[in-house]
């Protein structure tokens, strides 16, 4: 047999087996038998220049001919069985490819915890600019311009009188001008301080403020408010006690700490082993204030109180570095999903 018959033998053989292979893998076998560094039709071309002269032209030019053919019965043999395997892989019977869905950051989560609850105790929800006036910042709030409560806020100022709000109390300015008694208003929002970044602290976090402004309301109905909340908080079990304070738009002024849920009063290292656990500041509304807004304090009395949601949150979730918070560091967001 020549060598031009032995190149066409190689075409019809590898044409017959590509017409039958039943897999992309098999495909692919085929076409290192034939087209491969030690494949058949390599091997003619590899042995042209042995021939005598006259050959090598009619061989080359035939290996060259087959070797194409064969290609081209390649591409359509895998484009026939690369459509089957789709078809075929595909059942609509089986469950859709699961997808990652996104869920609120914990302190979201944490902040709508809180306003759920006081918004089941008939609060309404109020939001306010996170550039602020000293006006609504300060002196609405019995701030003077020389009041040395001004020192302890470490105010970020933007331009002329603005500034990057130190809480969310001006919320509470511009709803007492706004509306009239009775009102019952909690103001969630960010707030900014100039403070050095650490464990404890941040430039940057959130609070939940709120007040009631009506006839005849007394510190009783602070502590009931308050009783309310950390029971439905915390849990049933936690117990609080006041402790004075002072506050520019309280008067009288609280702090309030729960028993620490982790030793329950025991003593640990969570509450420095006190047995108690610091949430949030409160007061009645200085007269001044409402004076302030338009509202005649003889006649209206009002209640206030203001908690950090970050506080909240790390004593919540024993977190002890509120700066994790803020890292957006996936492995800890994960484990409030």
């Amino acid at each position: 047999m020549s060598l031009l018959d032995e190149i066409a033998a190689a075409e019809r053989e590898a044409t017959e087996r590509i017409g039958t292979a039943d897999s992309l893998d098999s495909l692919n076998d085929l076409r290192v038998h034939y087209l491969g560094r030690k494949g058949v039709l390599t091997a003619f071309l590899k042995g042209l220049g042995q021939l005598p002269a006259d050959e090598r032209s009619s061989v080359g030019a035939a290996a060259n001919t087959a070797r194409a053919a064969i290609e081209q019965h390649l591409a359509g043999a895998k484009e026939r069985l690369g459509s089957v395997k789709t078809e075929a892989s595909f059942d609509p019977t089986l469950p859709g490819t699961g997808q990652t869905v996104g869920v609120p950051h914990i302190i979201n989560q944490v902040m709508g915890d809180i306003c759920r609850i006081f918004y089941g105790m008939g609060f309404e929800i109020a939001h306010g600019p996170d550039v602020e006036t000293d006006y609504y910042n300060f002196e609405a709030l019995n701030f003077p311009p020389d009041h040395p409560a001004r020192d302890m806020q470490d105010t970020l100022f933007v331009e002329g009188d603005r500034l990057l709000r130190t809480h969310t109390t001006p919320v509470q300015a511009r709803e007492l001008v706004r509306s009239k008694p009775p009102i019952k208003i909690i103001t969630p929002g960010r707030t900014f301080r100039n403070e050095a970044i650490s464990t404890r602290a941040h430039v940057a976090f959130h609070q939940v403020d709120g007040f009631l402004v009506d006839e005849g309301v007394t510190l009783a109905d602070l502590k009931g408010a308050l009783v309310a909340f950390c029971k439905a908080f915390f849990g049933p079990e936690v117990k609080l006690i006041f402790r004075p304070s002072f506050f520019p738009f309280t008067e009288p002024s609280a702090e309030v700490d729960v028993s620490c849920f982790l030793c329950n009063g025991g003593g640990c290292q969570l509450c420095k082993f006190s047995g108690w656990l610091e949430i949030l500041g409160c007061g009645m509304i200085d007269p001044n204030v409402l004076e302030i807004a338009g509202i005649d304090s003889e006649k209206y009395t009002g209640y206030a109180f203001g908690m950090g949601v970050e506080r909240i949150a790390a004593l919540r979730h024993r977190i002890n570095d509120i700066r994790l918070f803020f890292n957006n560091d996936i492995r800890f967001l994960r484990q409030f999903g």
